[in-house]
């Protein structure tokens, strides 16, 4: 079965170019006496140029290997219909393709199985320069030549040869050959594979034993010729007590309601408790999440350590995180602009953000704004609560369903809540306002101006409930 698939490709391309119809067609096999693919002649009186779709030679390129004597034939009959359907390669209904697609699965699963149960044992002397290993193994299929290339690849550095009963791969000084099969030759004792085998059983976890599932991937028929193997029987039959023995070891685990109270107290506690100075190195070389693999740096808070108003925005843009400063883009602009109307002077607030790092996506050169999740939104609570901790300000103003979500635990229905001040365990009030973001991202003039004059109203008021406390006590 050497050269199978280049040799049943020249074949079919001849005979289509002759227009030779299947039945006018015997093809052979390995067990014929003729060549395989010499039991007809073809005339060369007519040559059409014949076309097949890609991904009829990637089908026929693994079908050629599978051991069902009728896989030429049929290749043959299906590329046939297909000089006139080239739609029938896409059509799941066809039960010739079904069959051909059946025969490609056979084919890569023999593959993978190769590649995982061939089990070498070391035949060279100790003084040669190169090591040499051997090994026997019984195919379903005549996977041998589409896979040898994997070997060859995986183990380049040493010779090695693979028999089978069919065909057998030797690889010697960086050269791959094919030789016809043989039967099974008698290897040495390879002393490694007594610690492969005591590896194999120490990796074994009999709680999680299935053996339909197992036998399934390793099928028995493999099993005579892998030197683990022998000790799988033995395995399963103690795996009952094995793990039974495994449960009564086990620590005892505290109640789900314990879980549940460690992990809120957890949730209202910052993960940084270092010294306020050092505050800015750690957001900077902070690793927590995967955003700080891709963005440019993290972008920290800027404003007076003792403001008495904190303003907490969503995450660095695009124009933040190249320049390093929050607010500084198109929504920060914005809000500058109506922080101005209202007399909020930015330079006696703590701007900052509730993410520190730039969330994006990338679409060619431009990088698209993407909203942090809830998991990057708790790795950075922890800067967030360390900097309310450090400023102590005695309203924050939350921008925004990741900033509500953030320091309220809720990042719902911010429209509904808007101009509300609500009070979280750990933190000053928080007033719910809209992130100048969304003013930008209005469709309709009208929605764009209302939401502008909400976001006026509510930092005015912000404005005022910091100017009077008494105010701010029964907001």
């Amino acid at each position: 079965m050497i050269g199978a698939a280049e040799a049943w490709r020249k074949a079919a391309r001849g005979a289509l170019q002759d227009g030779i119809s299947p039945d006018q067609i015997m093809w052979g096999d390995a067990d014929a006496p003729e060549d395989l693919f010499d039991t007809f002649e073809v005339a060369r009186g007519r040559a059409e140029a014949v076309t097949v779709p890609r991904s009829f030679i990637a089908l026929a390129n693994r079908v050629v290997w599978h051991s069902d004597p009728s896989r030429f034939a049929r290749l043959y009959g299906f590329v046939w219909r297909l000089r006139d359907a080239p739609h029938l390669i896409t059509d799941r209904g066809d039960a010739d393709l079904a069959t051909l697609r059946a025969m490609e699965k056979n084919v890569r699963r023999c593959q993978h199985k190769m590649k995982a149960f061939v089990r070498f044992r070391e035949i060279g002397e100790a003084e040669a320069n190169r090591r040499s290993f051997a090994a026997w193994f019984e195919p379903t299929h005549f996977t041998v030549e589409p896979t040898a290339d994997f070997f060859v690849r995986r183990f380049a550095d040493m010779d090695w040869r693979i028999y089978t009963p069919s065909v057998s791969a030797v690889f010697e000084d960086g050269k791959l050959r094919l030789e016809a099969g043989c039967d099974k030759p008698d290897l040495p004792h390879d002393g490694g594979e007594e610690l492969w085998v005591t590896y194999f059983q120490n990796i074994f976890n009999p709680a999680r034993l299935k053996v339909q599932a197992m036998t399934s991937e390793m099928p028995k028929k493999y099993w005579k010729n892998m030197p683990e193997a022998a000790s799988i029987p033995q395995m399963i039959a103690d795996a009952p007590a094995r793990a039974r023995a495994m449960a009564e070891a086990a620590p005892t685990l505290p109640h789900i309601r314990v879980d549940r109270v460690l992990a809120q107290a957890q949730a209202h506690q910052s993960a940084w408790d270092g010294p306020a100075a050092g505050l800015p190195a750690a957001i900077r070389n902070c690793a927590r999440c995967e955003l700080a693999c891709h963005a440019t740096q993290a972008v920290l808070g800027e404003g007076p350590k003792t403001a008495p108003l904190m303003i907490v925005g969503e995450q660095p843009g695009d124009k933040e995180d190249l320049q390093g400063r929050p607010f500084v883009g198109p929504a920060g602009q914005l809000f500058d602009e109506i922080a101005e109307e209202v007399g909020l002077d930015r330079s006696q607030a703590y701007v900052t953000n509730a993410v520190k790092h730039f969330k994006f996506k990338a679409q060619g050169r431009r990088r698209i704004h993407q909203r942090p999740n809830r998991s990057e939104i708790d790795q950075c609570r922890w800067w967030l609560d360390a900097e309310v901790r450090r400023v102590a300000p005695r309203l924050i103003v939350a921008m925004g369903a990741t900033a509500a979500e953030a320091l309220t635990g809720n990042g719902d229905a911010i429209l509904k809540r808007r101009g509300t001040v609500q009070i979280a365990d750990g933190h000053p009030p928080v007033l719910i306002t809209l992130h100048p973001s969304y003013i930008l991202r209005a469709r309709d003039i009208d929605t764009r101006l209302q939401a502008a004059e909400q976001l006026r109203v509510d930092l005015r008021r912000a404005v005022d409930l910091v100017a009077a406390p008494r105010k701010l006590a029964s907001a």
